[in-house]
């Protein structure tokens, strides 16, 4: 389960929602809002990690 955690710093594979996630892999109850392709931000505490738990939906321009 580990695998779809990231680490501050890394590159948000996708828009949304990512929860703080603490090093036992519980939630944080904080979240931050990334954007594709830019860094995620630093965390409060050291081993805190991030999960993505809410994708961008985005509207299909046709």
């Amino acid at each position: 389960m580990s695998d779809d955690l990231l680490k501050p710093g890394e590159i948000a594979p996708e828009s949304g929602q990512y929860e703080v996630v603490g090093p036992r892999g519980g939630s944080k109850n904080r979240e931050v809002t990334s954007v594709k392709g830019k860094k995620l931000p630093p965390t409060q505490n050291p081993n805190e990690k991030y999960r993505l738990v809410d994708p961008t939906k985005h509207k299909n321009n046709k």
